[in-house]
């Protein structure tokens, strides 16, 4: 029997809840692509964290005790701290996973902890709007794509509008579902088309 795979969730104090949801549901339960994924938080401590909507969240792990080779996913949110100027060591930690072929997915103000740790430089991507990038002083703008969400090797960004965009992307690139089921997926959850729903659970 084939080991299930493990998603590594940054969380940290006022993370963005809603950003990451679609993806969570998605990879934890595998309603849709018929692979579940183990979900494990990740905190800079074992101590507890809260969102951005209140909710109160012990990580798994410390942030020290993550290995990328026994991982395949990073996701990182967004939150205050990013735009803060903090994050500096959830930023490292994407750093390792890249270096190591495995994917990252960052949405909102996660791209921007990602862009002034150089992360973006050069790799296709995108956020919320170009100019929230160029405000942290990275080099990436050339590789600035307006689009919901962009899949650039092995990072996957998205801006805080596109969370449904943001699971697709990250879902299609791991490979757990056809482009007509993404279609799908996205048709329920972005434009609520009835017409959908029979593809997506089929």
């Amino acid at each position: 029997m084939l080991s299930m795979k493990t998603a590594y969730v940054g969380v940290y104090e006022t993370w963005a809840d809603w950003e990451i949801g679609y993806l969570l549901v998605e990879l934890r339960t595998g309603r849709f692509t018929g692979v579940p994924w183990t979900v494990v938080t990740v905190g800079e401590t074992v101590e507890p964290v809260v969102t951005m909507g209140g909710m109160r969240i012990v990580p798994d792990v410390a942030l020290a005790d993550v290995e990328p080779d026994e991982g395949d996913l990073l996701v990182l949110a967004g939150s205050g701290q990013w735009d803060d100027g903090r994050g500096d060591e959830f930023a490292k930690l994407a750093q390792r996973f890249l270096d190591a072929g495995i994917p990252v997915a960052a949405i909102c103000g996660a791209t921007a902890g990602l862009a002034r740790a150089g992360l973006l430089d050069e790799r296709k991507h995108t956020s919320a709007v170009k100019e929230y990038l160029q405000a942290t002083g990275y080099q990436g703008s050339d590789n600035y794509v307006d689009e919901r969400a962009v899949i650039g090797g092995d990072l996957i960004t998205a801006g805080p509008d596109s969370p449904v965009q943001f699971a697709r992307a990250t879902l299609q690139r791991l490979g757990l579902a056809d482009d007509r089921k993404l279609d799908a997926y996205e048709g329920v959850f972005h434009r609520a088309d009835p017409s959908a729903y029979p593809i997506l659970v089929g």
